[in-house]
């Protein structure tokens, strides 16, 4: 029986939660800057840019960029 050859069920969830990361915090800052451009590219393109685009428009697009202090507040609890 032939089977299809491709990455591993894992591979595939972790690339998803990769981009379901970025996508997240992008479709957050474009709808609260008001940039309706960038909210409708990030729905269309999906996971075709596994989240590069996301992350470019994070740091270098967004009216409000993300900060390194503001990335690291995703994973480190105020004290």
């Amino acid at each position: 029986m032939d089977q299809i050859q491709g990455p591993p069920l894992i591979v595939g969830i972790i690339i998803s939660l990769w981009v379901l990361f970025w996508k997240g915090i992008a479709l957050w800052r474009a709808a609260k800057s008001n940039q309706k451009h960038w909210f409708i590219v990030f729905l269309v393109l999906n996971e075709l840019t596994l989240g590069i685009l996301e992350i470019v428009y994070l740091f270098r697009f967004a009216k409000k960029r993300l900060t390194m202090e503001e990335f690291k507040g995703f994973f480190v609890r105020p004290k």
